[in-house]
């Protein structure tokens, strides 16, 4: 970051507090506690004397890291040159994504929020009234960020997802001299890795121990649930996604949908693919090893009739004549808002249950899902 305190201040403190003080200062630098992760593998957080260290890994080069951030209560504290130093507690955030909203409101922070992308995709209320009443900026697209409100805006952070390691849409607001932060949850494998970013999130507000405890009893609602799911006596068959444009995107064997599937006790034919992105598939193959499945889940479309008018091939697939179709849009809004991209991403165990109880209603006879609609 060009707008970071230059560590040249260790000449000054140096001088002032004596070779003594030198010594434990380089001590400092060098040692710390890792902090325990279970199943995040994006991001790690540790816990120096003085400051807090934050590394971001990078998703697609191993070994590497994407970002590095180093957090202080004082500006007098003295930090490693390789990352950016930010001064704690934060008193503004720019959230660029509506996968954010759902951390920072579990963590008591959502009115720190002063800037946000896209205003028509939010679903958090208290986000849509901010909008209204005129105390949260909208700074244009994500992928093309409004600089000039940006900087008017001065947010403490701008959080940010990163889409590679030369990004740059993320170049760009880093060259303004706006600190970033990247949040990259997107990219673990699994919904309970994903719903762990919390823990992320909360160093940079000094809500560690609320992240813990939110993190703890999700995670034990989830497992709990899981275990429920062994006890079904059938593995139902899964289709997902829907053709777009020519091409069938589904999620890889090792992405976070993949291990939702087999979490919730459904068989996947890519569960041995070990992607962890989209599979781009021509609707020929999908049909071919898809066309006999039980359910199709989180199928893009508002009805089975809209699902058979946007092409006739649909027809094939059993979902389709069993009336076993379902999508993700039960907490949708005319504007495309969807509550799924955003609270279900620190709420994977509300996600689970829905799905359980889709795939093994027997399990769940009385349950009324969160998320998923059936299309009639």
């Amino acid at each position: 970051m060009k707008n970071l305190i230059i560590i040249s201040l260790i000449i000054i403190i140096s001088a002032c507090q004596g070779n003594r003080n030198q010594a434990s200062d380089t001590k400092n630098l060098s040692s710390g506690d890792t902090v325990n992760l279970i199943y995040a593998e994006g991001f790690d957080i540790i816990n120096h004397q003085s400051y807090k260290e934050v590394i971001v890994h990078d998703p697609w080069t191993a070994s590497q890291s994407l970002a590095k951030y180093y957090l202080v209560q004082s500006d007098t504290v003295i930090v490693p040159d390789d990352g950016q130093k930010l001064i704690l507690p934060l008193k503004s955030i720019a959230a660029t994504s509506v996968t954010h909203f759902e951390f920072l409101s579990l963590l008591g922070v959502l009115n720190l929020v002063n800037g946000i992308c896209s205003p028509e995709l939010v679903f958090n209320e208290s986000i849509r009234n901010n909008i209204q009443n005129g105390t949260i900026e909208n700074l244009g697209d994500a992928f093309n960020i409004n600089l000039e409100k940006t900087l008017r805006l001065n947010p403490g952070i701008v959080m940010m997802s990163g889409f590679k390691q030369d990004d740059p849409y993320a170049k760009r607001v880093l060259q303004a001299g706006i600190n970033v932060v990247y949040n990259n949850e997107w990219m673990e494998s699994s919904l309970l890795a994903r719903a762990e970013w919390i823990k992320f999130v909360a160093v940079f507000f000094d809500k560690e121990k609320e992240a813990d405890s939110i993190f703890t009893e999700v995670n034990n609602q989830y497992l709990k649930i899981k275990e429920m799911a062994k006890s079904a006596k059938t593995k139902p068959s899964i289709l997902t996604g829907s053709n777009f444009r020519g091409t069938w995107y589904m999620p890889g064997g090792d992405s976070f949908m993949a291990h939702l599937f087999y979490d919730a006790g459904g068989s996947y034919f890519y569960a041995d693919d070990s992607s962890k992105g989209s599979l781009p598939l021509n609707i020929e193959s999908v049909i071919n090893n898809f066309a006999h499945t039980d359910v199709w889940l989180n199928c893009n479309f508002s009805s089975i009739n809209e699902l058979v008018q946007t092409d006739k091939k649909h027809e094939l697939f059993k979902p389709v004549k069993t009336n076993r179709v379902y999508n993700f849009n039960k907490r949708m809004m005319p504007s495309g808002a969807n509550d799924y991209w955003e609270s279900a991403v620190a709420r994977p165990d509300l996600l689970l249950r829905d799905v359980i109880s889709v795939l093994h209603p027997e399990l769940m006879p009385d349950y009324e899902t969160f998320y998923i609609n059936q299309l009639q």
